[in-house]
């Protein structure tokens, strides 16, 4: 939410007079291999008037706090699970996901897989399905073993067009 106010005259009367203006809140969701595809797509969404919130450690590498490559030797090694411990970011996305309008999911090709949904997403999607948010898909649902309960939550494919999301 942000404000615009201006001093303004009407038949003699002078007043401050202020307009409040209310940003949907989009939480993206998608792989931290996607990290640069979210950064540019958050930056679209920000030029759109939305009010962005990206994963926690997309967000720290993008602002350059952490290398993606350090994230991928985290990730080999399993020292992962301490950073995820300590961020939370379960937690975190849940608030996000709470207080959002609508939720975006990157889903690109990962793995030889087009569309890819990893175990993440697909949490935190059932979440924002309970909380009756609209989801919206980048691509198509991929060829999952859990392709039904992706359908099951009717998110709705944008085809890369943001100005679909309603």
């Amino acid at each position: 939410m942000y404000w615009r106010c201006r001093e303004l005259e009407f038949d003699g009367v002078t007043g401050l007079f202020c307009l409040v203006f209310v940003l949907d809140r989009i939480v993206v969701c998608g792989s931290l291999d996607f990290t640069r595809e979210i950064g540019k797509i958050r930056r679209s969404l920000e030029r759109m008037g939305f009010e962005v919130v990206i994963p926690k450690t997309s967000e720290m590498i993008l602002d350059g706090d952490v290398s993606f490559e350090r994230i991928l030797q985290e990730k080999s090694s399993g020292d992962i699970v301490d950073r995820a411990i300590e961020l939370d970011p379960l937690s975190y996305y849940y608030d996000a996901i709470r207080n959002s309008d609508k939720v975006l999911v990157i889903n690109l090709t990962k793995n030889g897989v087009e569309g890819y949904i990893g175990g993440n997403v697909l949490i935190e999607m059932g979440y924002a399905h309970a909380l009756n948010k609209p989801i919206y898909l980048w691509n198509e649902i991929p060829e999952l073993p859990y392709r039904d309960e992706i359908q099951i939550m009717q998110p709705k494919v944008i085809d890369k067009d943001l100005s679909k999301l309603e």
